[in-house]
């Protein structure tokens, strides 16, 4: 009885995760990239590219439910050093209430300098962004991608998330590389993970 209980209760929980996606989404379909939170597998994938012998604090855009908030986590990065930054102020205000130690702050990503107003000069380890780029100008995506690698040091990565085919980044349009990191097949939609680096200068 016990463990159907906890069965009913994790079910429960991810329908409630759902629903909430799902309304966010009717309010800000710009905002929200899927009507259905990101999996856990996918979630995991993306924090796996943290380096945690850096010490430096980690950098999350749109967390969403906190899935992906979650799996940070889990991998092992402390509550004080992970900065997530979303726009939704419902969002925010739930994964404020599951994570309270966690830095969430509410603002826009695209202007992180007035997002993260005093922290705006820290340096971070690697940056985890589930923000729905497709919904936005490339030229947008761009500004956005050499923002955040300006925030952490050369050689570090800032992983994407899309459902689209291709990287919502073109290759060639500014100082960065771009690398396929992976196919999950096991996320509605299916979804590509990718990776930016800044380029060496030569």
């Amino acid at each position: 009885m016990a463990r159907e209980n906890a069965v009913l209760k994790g079910l429960a929980g991810r329908f409630d995760d759902e629903l909430r996606f799902f309304r966010g989404w009717l309010d800000k379909p710009k905002a929200v990239g899927s009507i259905i939170p990101t999996s856990s597998v996918t979630a995991r994938r993306m924090a796996s590219v943290i380096d945690l012998s850096s010490g430096l604090p980690v950098l999350e855009l749109g967390p969403g439910t906190g899935v992906i908030t979650k799996a940070i986590l889990d991998r092992g990065v402390a509550p004080e050093n992970l900065y997530s930054v979303e726009f939704s102020q419902d969002f925010a205000a739930h994964v404020r209430r599951l994570f309270p130690k966690v830095n969430v702050i509410q603002g826009d990503a695209f202007n992180l300098n007035e997002t993260l107003g005093d922290k705006r000069d820290l340096v971070f380890d690697a940056v985890v962004s589930g923000v729905p780029l497709l919904n936005f100008p490339v030229p947008q995506r761009i500004a956005y991608l050499e923002d955040l690698l300006s925030r952490i040091p050369l050689g570090r990565p800032v992983v994407q998330l899309t459902y689209g085919p291709r990287s919502p980044i073109p290759p060639g349009r500014g100082s960065y590389t771009v690398e396929h990191f992976d196919f999950v097949m096991r996320n509605i939609p299916p979804t590509r993970l990718w990776i930016y680096r800044r380029r060496p200068h030569a």
